[in-house]
């Protein structure tokens, strides 16, 4: 029975995943400034989601970009949240 519990408990924990990929860098140096915009989807059906780099840009102040960053994470393919990292000067 302990065995059972331990091998359903493993697999919720395998079943939630996050991944982050690199989308873009340009030649302005790295800044100290960070901004994100991210927006939830539920059973892959997104409304109103605003993850766009501009967003993130407009919300961390940004007016010159370093490096983007895409971030996904999924929680057993109910919730998926995807956020859009930006930094830069």
């Amino acid at each position: 029975m302990n065995r059972l519990f331990a091998s359903g408990i493993l697999a919720l924990m395998c079943t939630s995943c996050s991944i982050t990929t690199p989308v873009a860098a340009t030649s302005n140096p790295i800044g100290s400034k960070v901004g994100t915009s991210s927006g939830k989807c539920y059973f892959n059906v997104c409304r109103n989601v605003d993850a766009s780099i501009h967003t993130a840009a407009l919300n961390g102040n940004i007016t010159k970009v370093s490096t983007v960053d895409y971030k996904v994470k999924s929680f057993l393919g109910i919730i998926t949240t995807h956020e859009c990292i930006v930094t830069g000067e």
